[in-house]
């Protein structure tokens, strides 16, 4: 994400998507690749399948409530969820999906994104313009030092990276 602009086509969900949806402990025991598969099948069975690296989740409030397991930023990740814009987040989930590099961004206007809205996201500046509905809207900024975090890929990327630069 080296670039400050991210476009990609929304997969939009409601409020309250917890842990058990994003990662349901049926499938806990599984390799990360292999429970990925089943990753918001609670809501949509198909998510696994039909996301795409580049796309955009949304949500509305609540996003990664429940257990702080790390499974389910993790199986996100694994599908190719870089970004994901919500009204708020549960504060764990939030720091679990930075840890490992995923976007976070909140934004008190989700209600007005649909599923399938083209977006351009500019997590520097705080801005999402949805081109499909020629609206934009405001969103948290994204600090320079959590970019460097997600950029490397993650914490412990970053960590590995500042101590062989020290």
């Amino acid at each position: 994400m080296s670039d400050k602009i991210i476009k990609g086509s929304v997969w939009k969900y409601g409020d309250n998507i917890n842990t058990d949806i994003i990662s349901p402990p049926a499938y806990m025991e599984l390799s990360i690749a292999e429970a990925s598969k089943y990753a918001m099948s609670p809501i949509d069975p198909e998510f696994s399948t039909k996301f795409n690296k580049g796309d955009i989740l949304v949500a509305e409030n609540n996003f990664g409530s429940g257990s702080s397991r790390e499974t389910a930023p993790l199986t996100l990740k694994h599908l190719g969820v870089d970004i994901i814009i919500a009204k708020s987040f549960a504060r764990i989930f939030y720091r679990n999906a930075i840890n490992l590099g995923i976007l976070v961004l909140e934004c008190n206007e989700t209600h007005k994104i649909e599923d399938r809205d083209e977006l351009e996201v500019n997590y520097l500046e705080g801005e999402i313009k949805n081109i499909t509905k020629n609206e934009t809207y405001k969103c948290s900024k994204m600090p320079e030092h959590i970019m460097k975090i997600i950029n490397a890929g993650g914490l412990v990327p970053f960590l590995k990276e500042y101590k062989k630069d020290r």
